[in-house]
């Protein structure tokens, strides 16, 4: 049923063998080694074992229910009647372990969220997309950090960045990169027409500080004063920070943050954020023959470059990418994105399942 799983189990026993070896034992550095691959594979084995367990109590219980003694079907037909949707919500979890790569399991990203074409209106509808995501992490108990913003002349963000944690984030956002399209009349619309405008979303998973290295000499760094439109959130003394990586070279980034009043913690924030634009060149790197991640992640902001489309008058929503629509935009947009993340996670999954089959 699931081949790379007993290869998965025959390796995880493979470990279990060496890490009760004493001259392992004795091996600090070798033993921490086998020890982390171990915890990380136990993720995966643990319910494939108790997979197959209920599927041999289902077997013994089915070769029951076919007996000609009435009290022993009933019996096992009561029992089977409880292991089966254990077995098969162990099934779809299996499958969906599988399709995830170790490499994209984090349980921490990064948003950033732009206006793109349209002027005051993207701005608009980048906040209520930034509003849209925050509703939806704290649905499902996940945790929201604002990093930096810029806010738009009318309202709503010409940018924002923030951060989302809890388990298996990235592997629920992930596929929303990209451009984001909105129709709708805007509030300054005295002739009712329907305006289109578009944000643009990427969602980078961010790393451990330990998984990117990055070398005093190549960092330059200043002070400056916050900018913005003012109000509680922008301190107008020099706190704001702005950070060059490798300044001057094709490898330069550049990176500016001013969200908190402090200095310090401006200076953390715009390094996770340097770190995480680090670590995404790194996997472009890995990932050979794929285009450049960002790129097609952020797409040029222009109305084109879309994955999605939100027309409130109708009040749907359609993936252009699976061909999915769905009539439920105000329940969407008030958080409820499962609506429309699901079909996508499904598609995806159906995709891989089908590739692994060949």
């Amino acid at each position: 049923m699931f081949p790379a799983m007993e290869q998965k189990l025959t390796h995880f026993r493979q470990l279990e063998e060496q890490l009760a070896d004493p001259v392992i034992a004795a091996d600090h550095a070798r033993f921490t080694t086998i020890a982390k691959e171990h915890g990380a594979l136990n993720k995966f084995i643990k319910p494939y074992i108790e997979y197959l367990d209920l599927q041999r109590a289902i077997t013994e219980s089915e070769a029951i229910a076919a007996s000609d003694d009435p009290e022993m079907r009933a019996m096992a037909d009561e029992e089977l009647g409880q292991l089966r949707p254990r077995r098969d919500e162990l099934h779809a979890k299996i499958e969906d372990l599988l399709l995830v790569d170790p490499d994209d399991d984090f349980d921490r990203l990064i948003v950033e969220i732009r206006g793109g074409e349209g002027g005051d209106e993207a701005c608009l509808f980048a906040g209520d997309l930034h509003e849209m995501y925050t509703r939806y992490a704290r649905n499902k108990g996940w945790s929201v950090e604002e990093i930096d913003f810029n806010p738009g002349e009318a309202g709503g963000f010409k940018e924002i960045t923030f951060g989302v944690k809890g388990e298996d984030v990235y592997q629920f956002l992930r596929y929303e990169s990209g451009g984001h399209r909105v129709q709708r009349v805007p509030a300054t619309e005295t002739q009712g027409r329907i305006h289109t405008s578009l944000a643009t979303v990427a969602v980078l998973p961010e790393p451990e500080e330990a998984q990117v290295a990055i070398a005093p000499e190549d960092i330059e760094w200043e002070r400056m004063r916050a900018g913005g439109a003012g109000g509680q959130k922008v301190n107008k003394t020099e706190s704001a920070v702005r950070i060059w990586y490798r300044k001057g070279t094709p490898d330069e980034l550049e990176v500016k943050c001013q969200d908190e009043r402090s200095q310090h913690k401006n200076y953390d924030r715009a390094m996770r954020i340097l770190r995480t634009r680090i670590f995404e060149r790194q996997q472009e790197k890995l990932r050979q023959g794929r285009a450049d991640m960002r790129k097609n992640q952020v797409g040029s902001g222009e109305r084109g470059a879309k994955v999605r489309t939100y027309h409130f008058k109708e009040n749907r929503v359609t993936d252009h990418r699976i061909g999915v629509t769905v009539h439920k935009l105000d329940a969407i947009m008030a958080g409820e994105l499962q609506h429309i993340i699901d079909p996508m996670r499904e598609h995806v999954k159906q995709e891989k399942l089908a590739a692994l089959e060949k």
